[in-house]
């Protein structure tokens, strides 16, 4: 179910505290999606962030998605204690809703060539006013776990990394992205961007399993990032926008 985040004029839908499960901008406003040239560590990346959003002139409220880079994989301890600090950012800034209910989505992967040398953020999604009509979002990233579970027992395949059990955890990702297309509120059409994150072949079933299903938004193709997910045992991850505008930060 969509929850509205009034004061950052999106709506979302609800994931577990480190993140929510995606999120579309309210009628009259548009995602805006922004990538850094170079990605910056974490605690850099944040006073970035907040920078560019003073010079739009939009609060930090408006910040709904972010995309983070980490040096490898995370235990699923490890995973636990960066997304406190992670958190604890958020509330600082005044993002949390009542109850501690987090609305920004986030996409964080481990790069497998010149991974950075701490957290780094590479890009993060704010809302703007606008005049464009169709719906614009963003799908947080989602490797092969059910929804809301952090629970290496439920990670779909696991340890099977034969191309059959590859296709299976790429075809239960492509599930969580409709499921969350459809709570959002859109459809494949609306996509313009679709990203998957793997160091594994994903040539034998991108066709079939990926290509084919994204319909109209397979008019764009795929960014294939050869990087890791950010827990260690998931294998396979993906996340998609449909934005009108996208921006590149640096010199």
């Amino acid at each position: 179910m969509l929850i509205a985040n009034r004061r950052g004029n999106y709506s979302f839908l609800k994931g577990i505290a480190p993140y929510s499960a995606g999120v579309v901008a309210e009628a009259g406003y548009e995602v805006v999606h922004a990538r850094f040239l170079q990605s910056l560590p974490l605690r850099a990346g944040f006073d970035a962030v907040a920078a560019h959003l003073k010079a739009v002139g939009r609060p930090l409220q408006a910040m709904c998605a972010m995309e983070l880079r980490s040096p490898k994989p995370f235990t699923f301890p490890g995973f636990g204690q960066f997304n406190a600090g992670y958190v604890d950012v958020l509330q600082k800034w005044d993002i949390l809703l009542e109850g501690g209910v987090n609305p920004v989505a986030r996409t964080n992967i481990a790069p497998a060539v010149r991974p950075p040398a701490e957290p780094s953020l590479y890009g993060f999604s704010y809302t703007v006013p606008s005049k464009v009509q169709r719906k614009t979002f963003v799908v947080a990233g989602a490797g092969e776990l059910p929804e809301g579970s952090l629970d290496p027992k439920d990670v779909v395949r696991r340890g099977d990394l034969s191309a059959t059990g590859l296709q299976e955890k790429a075809r239960f990702v492509m599930d969580l992205m409709e499921g969350r297309l459809r709570g959002l509120g859109v459809s494949w059409g609306g996509v313009t961007v679709s990203e998957i994150y793997t160091v594994h072949n994903i040539h034998p079933f991108l066709e079939a399993t990926v290509q084919k299903r994204l319909e109209e938004g397979g008019s764009h193709g795929v960014t294939w990032h050869y990087s890791r997910p950010p827990i260690e045992t998931i294998e396979y991850e993906m996340d998609m926008r449909g934005c009108a505008t996208e921006v590149v930060i640096g010199s």
